[in-house]
């Protein structure tokens, strides 16, 4: 069941059974901080599915989700609005092997690339892996821009002790 809660004109909090959701279990691996969004189809049902896949997963382990947050669109805003939320994973691959797992993923779950900020069926960003601080051609981490985001630090506020 979803439930939505209007924060502004601009915002609504949706809560599903698994978002959020909190792991009570002592989990192994390095804390990573992954972001999620979508604004094509049922983007709140594919987090559902994208839960249980990761559950499923040899590779991750789900610690905590956030709420969603249902935000307009940044960049291209001729779009309709996204719908984000938050991971937290621990895991033991490093962080340009967790890269390559998260783009098999959203390809998985029919993400094509056409344009920057493009409308997408998934996008998932690593916001942050441990305290690991990177720049390569490939990845930065933290994410550049997650201090500026709203659709980062509004889920963020509704995790537990992040």
């Amino acid at each position: 069941m979803r439930k939505i809660k209007i924060l502004d004109d601009d915002h609504s909090k949706i809560t599903t059974p698994l978002y959020p959701w909190f792991n009570h279990n002592d989990i192994k691996g390095h804390k990573v901080l992954l972001g999620i969004g979508g604004n094509v189809g049922d983007v709140v049902r594919r987090f559902e599915r994208l839960y249980w896949y990761l559950r499923r997963s040899p590779f991750v382990a789900i610690v905590q989700t956030s709420p969603i947050l249902r935000n307009p669109p940044f960049g291209y805003a001729d779009q309709p609005d996204f719908y984000n939320a938050l991971i937290l994973i621990k895991t033991y691959l490093t962080p340009h092997e967790l890269l390559d797992y998260i783009l098999r993923i959203e390809k998985q779950f029919g993400r094509k690339r056409s344009f920057k900020n493009a409308p997408r069926t998934l996008d998932i960003d690593m916001i942050k892996y441990a305290k690991r601080t990177m720049v390569t051609p490939k990845l930065i981490l933290p994410h550049p821009f997650w201090t500026t985001r709203s659709s980062v630090l509004m889920p963020l506020e509704w995790m537990k002790g992040i």
